[in-house]
């Protein structure tokens, strides 16, 4: 069998090559619409949409409310904004009010932003640098921090610099384990986005990846190496994350696994040996997450977890739940 490892040191010869794709003009005008799902995030989404309608490139802010009892709604119709829409979306979840959006969207390139996250200055412009430089990719994205509740710097993912991800053709490394986490910071090709479907309304957790990596099966990703968003925690996505178990992403892996197109791409004789990377992957972050909220029993039990599934893999997760304690 083909292990993780062999995969990633394949000659670029004997992976898929996506088909070319026509490149952008060196001038020309791209227009990005940015979709942000929203349900009760009254106390963020004034510092969320200010921080998306600061940048200068975005044509339009797309909020999907679904289903807010809150004055979610009421907050987003007192900006006035031209380049801000509200639609609804009768709380059917965070994947369909993403698709929605993505659907009305004008715009040739797509960015959804969590209702309560927050972009950084020039996260947009350094997105379109990064994708005139790679006028194949259809996906291009960059880095975040974590923010506390009040808006404040908890994380020390700056001490990361000169960290680089992985662009170019990138199923293989992305169906391994998903480096991408956040759309936040990422823009994805509108008609790329829908030639695949968009996300995947039956999956509860990690629906993102799955997207990400039948992108990845059809086109190229670029890397721009610069930290472009902040990302909250706070008491509400905290308490969901601080319950989470690996169970709860094994839903995800057997949809990548099982998708025709993902696999069609994947080198061959490969597919085992990256759903057991992909599983790694999975129970390591669960281990983070245990870590960074005190349960240090459960962070254990999940280290056993990955060592069963790869003794190889077992040092450089309790790096990262290590790293994961340290805020990085």
């Amino acid at each position: 069998m083909i292990t993780a490892e062999d995969v990633l040191d394949l000659p670029a010869a004997s992976r898929v090559v996506p088909a070319p794709r026509l490149p952008l003009p060196a001038g020309s005008t791209t227009s990005v619409s940015v979709v942000i799902p929203a349900k009760n995030v009254a106390a963020y989404i004034g510092e969320t949409l200010a921080s998306a309608l600061a940048q200068g490139e975005i044509s339009e802010v797309i909020v999907v409310d679904d289903g807010s009892s809150d004055t979610t709604t009421a907050i987003v119709r007192a900006i006035r904004d031209p380049r801000l829409r509200l639609m609804t979306n009768d709380s059917a979840g965070v994947s369909a009010a993403r698709n929605l959006g993505a659907r009305y969207a004008s715009g040739e390139w797509l960015l959804f932003l969590d209702a309560d996250d927050r972009l950084r200055p020039g996260a947009v412009a350094a997105l379109l640098a990064a994708a005139r430089a790679a006028p194949r990719a259809v996906l291009v994205y960059g880095d975040y921090n974590t923010i506390d509740s009040e808006g404040r710097q908890i994380g020390r993912r700056s001490l990361l610099k000169g960290r680089r991800k992985p662009s170019g053709d990138v199923l293989a490394r992305l169906a391994a384990g998903n480096f991408i986490v956040n759309g936040g910071i990422a823009l994805a090709r509108a008609e790329a986005f829908r030639a695949i479907g968009g996300f995947d309304t039956s999956l509860r957790y990690c629906e993102d990846w799955h997207c990400w990596c039948r992108l990845a099966a059809i086109g190229e990703f670029e890397f721009a190496p610069k930290l472009l968003l902040d990302y909250r925690l706070h008491t509400a996505n905290t308490m969901n994350a601080a319950v989470r178990t690996p169970k709860d992403f094994f839903p995800a892996i057997a949809r990548v696994f099982d998708d025709g197109l993902i696999l069609a791409r994947l080198p061959e004789g490969t597919a085992a040996g990256l759903r057991q990377a992909a599983e790694v992957h999975l129970v390591t972050y669960s281990a983070m997450q245990a870590v960074r909220f005190g349960r240090y029993r459960d962070a254990l039990a999940y280290l056993g977890m990955v060592g069963r599934r790869s003794l190889k893999a077992l040092p450089r997760a309790a790096v990262r739940v290590a790293f994961a304690r340290l805020g990085i």
